[in-house]
């Protein structure tokens, strides 16, 4: 039998398999040696009795550190007990490499200790939970968006301007020029828009925040879809079905890995759309009948959100805040037009913002009078004004940040573990 994968060990039951992994952990009782082993696709206990295997290799069982690499051999027993339901009566085992002493053990570790340790900790079964139900997130976002005919388009990351305020970009030297690292790829997805109709980008962003908070990375990953002739209830449409499609699908598929991390899935089972929408008028009076002292025109911090999430149990949309506090892109409410036709949708429990959307202005004048506003160099925006003047139609789009998604969905109490290697604003280490 050649080389098996233990997620796929209920496809062999009674014959022999070759497992090629890693000791995750070993104990032994006298004449019995239990074997845990993991090969990236799940774990699976290995039982080697005294009686039935060589002399050496009864001794060499004994030998194995933690994390040491191993081939083992074994036939696959069903096993209510076991992890994933069987387990290996071990027939063989070779040692590919003998580990050093591993750094990190059973015992607590403090938070930096871990961090330090990055690229080992990924190997932990809590960390391989969160990064297989992050896989799964990007999957369904990806199929969702290409069922429905998106186009994906990749955003340059390297570009001459700010889209989000100029307060938070990373700078860098572009041979004679300044270059600073995209914040989001909104603006090529409304070019690309008027190209192919439906599209989106997905990929990393960057905001140089000084921001210690939990819900805060330096460099994470956005999808941002655009679509052309969507107006704002098109828009917050589009993004309850995709947000009720991922939960659906981790709910699907992960199982397993959501009881790891211990995460209470009634709470998921209520992400159903319609979502609640409520205007920023109603959240202001929600939050000051809450008690907090806010006044109409003014931001929301994380506390607000949080206030305001928790009065719903499942993700809830505030439209239409003040122009001045929003980006230079969004469109007036021509009923209003102190409000833009904007949405940011809040996820429960705590987890604030996950996506920020809008229809964006596609009147030439009114947006190079934005720009004015905001003191942005209408030369750099050139090619942006360009998209107005050239068959411009009413258009709209959102970005959702993966990582608060995965920290929602699976419950985790800091946003540094929902990304293999996390870029915070006191790590750039491993």
């Amino acid at each position: 039998m050649g080389q098996a994968y233990i997620e796929e060990l209920s496809q062999y039951e009674g014959q022999e398999v070759t497992i090629k992994g890693w000791v995750y952990n070993r104990r032994s009782s006298g004449k019995i040696q239990f074997l845990l082993v993991r090969d990236g696709t799940g774990m699976v206990q290995a039982v080697m009795v005294k009686k039935e295997v060589s002399p050496e290799t009864f001794a060499l069982g004994r030998e194995l550190a933690q994390e040491s690499s191993i081939i083992v051999k074994g036939i696959v027993r069903p096993d209510e007990r076991a992890p994933g339901g069987y387990e290996l009566t071990l027939t063989d085992l070779e040692l590919v490499h003998m580990a050093d002493e591993y750094p990190i053990t059973p015992k607590e570790h403090g938070v930096e200790f871990l961090m330090d340790h990055r690229h080992l900790w990924l190997r932990s079964r809590r960390q391989h939970a969160i990064l297989r139900i992050r896989s799964e997130i990007i999957k369904a976002i990806r199929d969702f968006l290409d069922d429905r005919g998106f186009v994906l388009i990749d955003a340059p990351l390297l570009t001459p301007a700010a889209c989000e305020g100029t307060t938070t970009l990373f700078e860098t030297d572009y041979f004679e020029e300044k270059a600073f690292l995209a914040q989001s790829g909104q603006l090529y997805m409304e070019a690309a828009a008027m190209a192919f109709g439906k599209v989106y980008c997905f990929g990393p962003t960057f905001r140089a925040e000084k921001s210690k908070t939990r819900r805060h990375l330096m460099e994470f990953w956005m999808v941002e879809p655009e679509v052309a002739y969507a107006d704002h209830e098109a828009n917050m449409c589009l993004q309850e079905e995709l947000v009720g499609y991922v939960v659906q699908r981790v709910m699907e598929k992960h199982i397993p890995e959501l009881e790891i991390l211990e995460r209470d899935i009634t709470r998921l089972e209520k992400i159903v759309p319609p979502f609640p929408r409520i205007t920023y008028d109603e959240a202001i009076v929600r939050l000051q009948k809450a008690g907090v002292d806010i006044q109409w025109g003014a931001d929301f911090g994380g506390g607000d959100e949080t206030i305001l999430a928790e009065q719903f149990d499942r993700p809830v949309f505030v439209e239409k805040y003040p122009v001045e506090i929003k980006a230079f892109y969004m469109k007036p409410d021509p009923d209003r037009p102190e409000v833009a036709l904007c949405d940011d949708l809040l996820a429960p429990e705590g987890y604030g913002e996950i996506i920020g959307g809008s229809q964006r202005i596609d009147d030439v004048d009114l947006l190079k009078q934005r720009m004015r506003e905001h003191d942005l160099p209408e030369e750099t925006y050139a090619w942006y004004l360009d998209l107005r003047r050239y068959g411009s139609v009413p258009h709209s789009g959102f970005g959702l940040g993966l990582e608060r998604t995965v920290a929602w969905l699976c419950g985790l109490p800091h946003i540094r573990e929902t990304i293999p290697f996390p870029r915070l604003i006191n790590r750039l280490y491993p």
